[in-house]
């Protein structure tokens, strides 16, 4: 898409990250989920056209390990909470002080992270995420991590096999996504209890792959909850995420 711009900057720790861009206006930070990318999570299905047509200027980074960004091999690469601390250099990168913030699924929980660490977006959209995602991150990449360590492996059309399929249409490595796992990052009630910015949860109506999206809404003072048309991965093509989270940023 000729209207989408790319650039690149360096991590904290060296490892040079990119970020996609579209539209002009009101800047918008969208994180993506696992396995997938900027381009996946948010042009390829409209949301972010749909968005950037509402007057925002959409920034869309590929995560570390991920799409167009650094997909280093070494662990000392993957430390906790790397994904949140990335999103805080782009944010200075940017200069961006005054923006808004959303992810979908892991980007979800890194948005959740930076939430609790200090950042104060004006808005934030946390989609195809539940309480249970936020609050327990141990064993929640058992499942990732058997289809990285078995890849070819799985009965064709299985979930194992799709998700085998998906990783290969976003060129994923599986190395690099292995050290993923090891970067979650737990968020106490507590935490959530202290978020004091607008908030909306959306999640799809049949995704329970994280928990309760409602429940997640509930432990944030003042959240709304907007339920969506799908499951985890089925919600992403739907145009009612780009949609609400439209919406809510306008409203």
């Amino acid at each position: 898409m000729t209207d989408v711009t790319i650039g690149r900057f360096s991590a904290d720790d060296g490892v040079e990250l990119a970020w996609h861009e579209m539209g002009e206006g009101r800047p918008i930070v969208l994180i993506h989920g696992y396995f997938s990318n900027a381009f996946t999570n948010w042009i390829r299905y409209g949301h972010a056209r749909l968005i950037a047509d509402a007057g925002f200027r959409v920034i869309m980074p590929d995560l570390r390990a991920h799409g167009e960004s650094g997909k280093p091999h070494e662990a000392a690469s993957y430390p906790p909470d790397v994904l949140a601390a990335d999103g805080f250099a782009l944010l200075r990168h940017l200069g961006l002080e005054d923006y808004d913030l959303a992810g979908y699924s892991l980007g979800g929980r890194t948005t959740t992270r930076m939430l609790v660490q200090g950042a104060r977006p004006r808005r934030a959209v946390l989609c195809g995420m539940g309480l249970d995602g936020i609050l327990h991150t141990a064993g929640r990449g058992d499942y990732f991590r058997r289809v990285l360590t078995g890849l070819g492996s799985f009965e064709r059309g299985s979930s194992e096999w799709m998700t085998e399929a998906f990783l290969k249409t976003t060129k994923g490595d599986p190395v690099a996504l292995l050290h993923i796992l090891e970067t979650f990052v737990d968020t106490s009630r507590a935490e959530l209890a202290a978020i004091d910015l607008p908030v909306l949860v959306v999640t799809g109506a049949e995704d329970d792959d994280n928990g309760s999206g409602e429940a997640l809404a509930d432990a944030i003072p003042g959240a709304a909850f907007r339920s969506i048309p799908g499951n985890h991965m089925s919600a992403v093509l739907k145009p009612e995420l780009g949609q609400a989270i439209r919406e809510f940023l306008a409203a």
